[in-house]
């Protein structure tokens, strides 16, 4: 997909377009083919994560001391974290690499992924202000509070699963929505692993992508219980 494509999909309202080709440019695509690449940007949307999200969990949590605060916060920014933000988004197919980089799996890479995540915020940030910033935050960031502040991790369980799977067999699990309840405000989601018409694994969630994770874990907790 194309950069304009997808700002028009996701409904952000830019007027900048060169300023997301620069937030999307990794320094090896910079380097053979001239241009800016996206660490400028990347400074700029770590600056803005780190505040906005501080402001968020400190209206959200009145009664949260600093040292809680802090801890939750960065558990939101980590890299991993961000990185699976960024491939939700669909940010890893529209980064330009260079071809030494492609080959080595950059597209892929945690440490790249959570630089893009940051320098797309840069960007929005820039171009279209905090309004759009949070946006796209209450997509990403937000909706996974309440899994921190159980003591859930927030791993991208649908690549770890993923990852394995191919590791013995070239084959993609597909995920599927079982079932749908809940009020239009507050639904709930019931999503299916499969591989080969096998059920591997079911999550529920407040949305489907939620869902989907949530069952991307059940299944690696059940293979896991296999081997042993």
């Amino acid at each position: 997909m194309k950069i304009l494509d997808f700002l028009i999909q996701e409904n952000i309202p830019f007027t900048h377009l060169g300023l997301y080709k620069e937030a999307f440019t990794h320094s090896s695509y910079a380097n053979e083919k001239g241009g800016k690449d996206y660490e400028r940007l990347e400074f700029m949307g770590d600056a803005v994560l780190q505040l906005y999200v501080s402001e968020h969990i400190f209206k959200k949590f009145p009664q949260y001391p600093e040292g809680q605060l802090t801890t939750l916060r960065s558990k939101l920014v980590r890299e991993e974290s961000l990185a699976r933000f960024a491939r939700e988004l669909g940010l890893d197919q529209l980064i330009y690499l260079g071809v030494g980089e492609e080959k080595s799996g950059g597209r892929n890479r945690d440490a790249i992924l959570c630089d893009i995540y940051e320098s797309f915020v840069g960007a929005i940030y820039l171009d279209c202000g905090k309004d759009e910033v949070l946006k796209i935050l209450e997509r990403t960031i937000f909706m996974h509070i309440e899994d921190v502040k159980h003591n859930e991790d927030i791993t991208d369980y649908k690549t770890k699963l993923q990852e394995l799977i191919q590791a013995d067999d070239r084959k993609s699990v597909t995920y599927v929505l079982v079932n749908e309840t809940g009020p239009a405000n507050a639904p709930e989601f019931t999503m299916n692993v499969v591989l080969d018409d096998t059920v591997l694994g079911t999550g529920v969630g407040t949305s489907k992508k939620r869902a989907e994770q949530h069952a991307a874990r059940d299944a690696l907790k059940k293979m896991a219980m296999q081997e042993d």
